[in-house]
């Protein structure tokens, strides 16, 4: 199953500090929804590699993807960057794919609206959660999102964006970087663990109604999956 989604939302700082905010995704990872980052790892053609799980619930059942996203383009001259994610889950029920393209605007000399582009392919069981529920679900996470990054900036003020010479810096006094087969080094995040995204919750009683034959098939079929596991 392939799908489009776009979404926006609004940073409550100007673009100048917006941009190396929503770009630092070591910072933004723990206001993703369900989203919880592990490690970083170093690419010979892509540079950092970011590695780390999606947790997700439907009622009583959980599961989680494992994956990791790249950046292959960023643009800070023109608020435009693009990344690159895949992932699996975890019980073998399907795979995921995205290209997320990015874009910053100055609404105001105090705020920044993002709108963000993604070209999402599922395959496999997952697939059956249905057509155009994924938008409604999207829209909802990535208004959870906006608000945790605007409540995060304001914790922390606008040195909540580290720069590249402090990331570096960070990088090699990091103790708990080591080599490993898949590049030179590997960096362990000790980040908090993320609560799974309860799609019942998140999608809403509207939602569920015209989404109800979708969510009863997925879930025969998690529970006899389970059975057989």
């Amino acid at each position: 199953m392939a799908e489009q989604l776009i979404n926006e939302f609004t940073v409550n700082r100007p673009i100048d500090e917006a941009w190396p905010i929503i770009t630092d995704v070591e910072k933004i990872a723990p206001c993703l929804p369900g989203a919880e980052l592990q490690e970083v790892a170093h690419d010979d053609e892509w540079g950092e590699v970011y590695r780390g799980v999606v947790k997700v619930k439907l009622g009583a059942i959980s599961t989680q993807f494992k994956g990791d996203a790249h950046f292959v383009e960023k643009d800070d001259e023109n608020y435009t960057t693009e990344l690159k994610g895949k992932g699996r889950d975890t019980g073998g029920r399907g795979n995921a794919s995205a290209d997320i393209k990015a874009h910053a605007e100055s609404l105001s000399p105090t705020s920044t609206k993002v709108i963000v582009t993604t070209d999402l392919h599922i395959t496999g069981k997952v697939a059956q959660f249905g057509r155009g529920i994924l938008g409604d679900v999207s829209a909802k996470l990535i208004d959870q999102f906006a608000d945790n990054l605007n409540t995060m900036i304001d914790e922390d003020g606008v040195g909540a964006a580290s720069t590249d010479e402090a990331g570096a810096a960070a990088a090699e006094a990091d103790t708990s970087t080591e080599p490993t087969s898949d590049g030179p080094k590997v960096r362990k995040i000790d980040g908090p663990a993320a609560d799974p995204i309860d799609l019942m919750d998140v999608s809403g009683t509207s939602i569920l109604k015209r989404a109800a034959p979708a969510l009863v098939a997925l879930l025969i079929i998690l529970f006899f999956l389970r059975r057989r596991s």
